[in-house]
């Protein structure tokens, strides 16, 4: 179910219908700028739907994907940059992402691939803020446990390239953004902190957020966040005016894919939605509650979600949501017979440390509290020091995916087999 999930979010499968097939005219370019995990798989449909067209000469622009993520192009350069903090390589990217905007003409067009991720690998500090001082503030929030609107509603206020302000930089050329959602509700002004569009959000809102967390930020973002000159393009403003948006692959299709196979499989399917939020130890003793409620009722039943949950880091440990779900699992669960689950995100990586081999997600199973009861493994342990990498490994019940080349935000499935 996670590979179909995975599979019906692919570039090379939502992508091509999308791209604009009529050339631009007289000697008008595509100018690719892409941000994201799903970009180098995007840059290499693009490529091909372009080639099988005999317009390759039209092509030029560039990706930027985390490290370790990068796939091979002839047209198209990918690039690798930092990711969740962003780091020197994602600031390169993105003043030569605003610079290739700004220098579009009026027959061309400006191709914006855009994908979860983008907010790290596209960094332009806010004049003033240091990079050093955005790799700070993003380790905290994210340490905070604040939502993905959250942080994003910060990022964009401190930013020269996200909130709409790409699409402002490449006005009055024509754009058209091709974007995978990886964000709950879908929304394109929170999709990799919104680069093409307008953004509701204030330097208020982000004040507010930073308060809501107990972050306390330095004298260069405080200031950043006062400075008029900060505010972002809001919805309907005319630089916004050239600029399209389409989404060619969100969370709730993938899901149904998932849903397609359970069915299959004799399974009662039920979706509690592609967009939960909240902290991942608590949605999962609600998931633990309700299997069981399914479990008493005697039906084969597959119980599955999306969404991005978050972790508020107590412990010293390594881990993700998607992981810390899973463990919390085990724990209320308890070894009940007939339940098993998957938690895992679908661009390949849940936490970690940055890096292609990070662990995507974790099963579980209904023998893995006594498994790891036989090792000495307390799953409440290992919950207080948000280590639940650790746990699954002693387990071999890490789920290691390497970069899937998209993203669409976490799977997770609960099977209940009375």
């Amino acid at each position: 179910m996670f590979q179909a999930a995975v599979q019906r979010a692919h570039p090379a499968r939502c992508l091509p219908p999308h791209l604009p097939a009529t050339p631009p005219p007289g000697n008008g370019r595509i100018i690719v700028l892409g941000a994201g995990k799903a970009s180098a798989a995007m840059a290499v449909a693009t490529e091909q739907f372009y080639r099988e067209r005999g317009l390759s000469d039209r092509l030029t622009g560039f990706v930027t994907t985390r490290h370790g993520y990068g796939l091979p192009t002839d047209l198209i350069e990918v690039v690798e940059a930092g990711h969740p903090v962003p780091d020197a390589a994602s600031q390169a990217a993105a003043e030569r992402a605003l610079s290739l905007a700004q220098e579009a003409g009026p027959n061309d067009i400006v191709l914006v691939l855009l994908s979860g991720g983008a907010s790290a690998l596209w960094a332009a500090p806010a004049e003033g803020i240091t990079l050093e001082a955005k790799q700070a503030l993003t380790k905290e929030l994210l340490k905070s446990g604040a939502r993905i609107h959250e942080l994003n509603c910060v990022r964009k206020h401190l930013s020269r390239i996200k909130g709409g302000k790409l699409a402002a930089a490449a006005y009055p050329a024509r754009l058209l953004t091709l974007a995978i959602s990886d964000v709950p509700g879908d929304d394109p002004a929170t999709i990799g902190s919104g680069p093409t569009t307008g953004d509701p959000t204030t330097l208020a809102d982000a004040r507010t957020v930073l308060s809501r967390y107990g972050i306390s930020p330095p004298p260069s973002i405080s200031a950043a966040l006062q400075n008029p000159d900060n505010e972002t393009p809001k919805p309907g403003a005319d630089v916004l005016a050239n600029s399209e948006y389409r989404l060619v692959a969100a969370p709730k299709a993938s899901l149904e894919a998932a849903a397609e196979i359970a069915r299959a499989n004799g399974y009662r399917v039920e979706l509690l939605g592609d967009a939960l939020e909240g902290e991942a130890r608590e949605v999962a003793e609600q998931h633990a509650a309700l299997a069981r409620e399914w479990l008493a009722k005697g039906e084969r039943v597959a119980i599955l979600s999306g969404g991005e949950l978050t972790v508020t880091v107590r412990g010293s440990g390594s881990g993700g949501p998607n992981q810390e779900y899973a463990l919390s699992l085990v724990e209320s669960l308890g070894g009940t017979p007939g339940i098993a689950a998957l938690a895992a995100d679908t661009d390949g990586a849940d936490g970690g440390a940055g890096n292609p081999d990070d662990p995507a997600g974790a099963i579980v199973l209904p023998d893995t509290q006594a498994r790891a009861l036989a090792c000495n493994l307390k799953a409440a342990t290992f919950l207080a020091n948000n280590d639940s990498t650790t746990y699954f490994r002693e387990l071999g019940d890490l789920v290691v995916s390497g970069p899937t080349q998209t993203n669409v935000n976490d799977f997770r499935a609960i099977l209940i087999d009375p």
